[in-house]
């Protein structure tokens, strides 16, 4: 709907707080009226309706549901940022809602403000959304939200309560493991890991995976060093590591953070791969245009999403059902210029050529 043109309070579009306030009565009872949801009196119901009726407010939204209890959309919270992981699931997400026959809304959160994310819940409810996804990666705290639709938490654990939760990973722990490993059988002795920042769940679970790795081939584990996905994080952090001769191999936890550290190192006269062998995280195709392109492990955005978005619609539609069982995400690692075996091995190679 386009925007009313004006700024006066008498030409401003009515919203959910001026039928609360006609009728009597909170916001979220106004909430459950349109969305045809339970324990609201009739009372209330009626005073309600009049209100919504009186003001012009979404009376054809409410009227298609409480006709049939459905609005035909699913609401979207997602991290206000432009980072390539963030958005691109973000397309993947909007593009599967569409083909499952869904109107998609979209809320973004300040970075890892849970009142944030209460408030963006709450703006979809309000929008008669029939389920919610969460691509919300931060989030401290317990959110203090009941929800009566489904809601499909997608690359975090469950914030709050809801009427059926999902949960559906991204695969990071899997990717970072396939990265520690495919480094380790390159010959280096160990890995260290350039990793997001602390609060991300996705940090933890690419920890997770690293360590994984390291622990099942009885690997040191070097003390973990922190970035904040940006390239001049890796760098910072590439330029401390410059000066460490150990250092044959780091696993970055995200692609911006790799080519930053890439170089500091490269600065600071170590060759790469030659000297030091870095694997990004994320799979963003531009990175194969750098010198030297970059190993990366590719995020399965478009697997994830359809998965995430399968299940969810089955809740929908099925809420007395057990839900499907979700597919395994691939696991796809893009071996490039940026990788190769420790200096260590190189030097016996060319002994034997030689």
């Amino acid at each position: 709907m386009a925007p009313t043109v004006g700024s006066s309070e008498s030409s401003s579009a009515p919203r959910s707080a001026d039928v609360a306030r006609l009728a009597g009565v909170s916001r979220k009872t106004v909430s459950r009226v349109l969305n045809d949801e339970p324990y609201v009196s009739d009372a209330a119901r009626r005073k309600v309706l009049a209100a919504a009726e009186e003001l012009g407010y979404r009376l054809n939204q409410a009227a298609r549901t409480l006709a049939s209890g459905r609005t035909g959309s699913i609401g979207v919270v997602a991290l206000g940022t432009a980072g390539y992981g963030t958005a691109s699931l973000l397309v993947h997400i909007e593009r599967t809602v569409r083909e499952a026959g869904y109107a998609l809304r979209v809320v973004n959160t300040p970075d890892g403000d849970p009142a944030g994310i209460a408030g963006a819940v709450e703006s979809l409810l309000e929008q008669g959304v029939d389920g919610v996804v969460v691509s919300e990666p931060v989030v401290e705290g317990d959110v203090g939200l009941r929800v009566d639709v489904p809601v499909l938490f997608l690359g975090a654990p469950p914030a709050f309560t809801a009427a059926r939760t999902v949960t559906m990973g991204v695969g990071a722990h899997a990717l970072a493991r396939a990265a520690t490993e495919y480094l380790l059988d390159l010959g280096h002795a160990t890995v260290h890991h350039l990793a997001g920042p602390r609060r991300w769940y996705a940090t933890k679970d690419r920890i997770e995976g690293w360590r994984a790795a390291l622990a099942a081939r009885g690997a040191y584990e070097p003390p973990l060093l922190n970035g904040d996905w940006s390239a001049a994080s890796g760098h910072a952090v590439g330029r401390a590591l410059a000066s460490d001769r150990s250092v044959t191999a780091v696993f970055a936890a995200g692609d911006e953070m790799a080519i930053g550290l890439i170089h500091a190192l490269r600065e600071a006269g170590r060759h790469v791969p030659e000297d030091v062998s870095v694997v990004g995280f994320d799979g963003n195709p531009v990175f194969a245009y750098v010198s030297p392109p970059l190993t990366t492990v590719r995020q399965p955005f478009e697997a994830a999403a359809r998965e995430g978005i399968r299940l969810l619609v089955h809740a929908m539609e099925k809420p007395d059902t057990d839900l499907p069982q979700a597919s395994d995400l691939p696991v796809e690692l893009v071996v490039r210029g940026s990788t190769a075996p420790p200096p260590s091995h190189q030097d016996k190679t060319d002994r034997r050529t030689v």
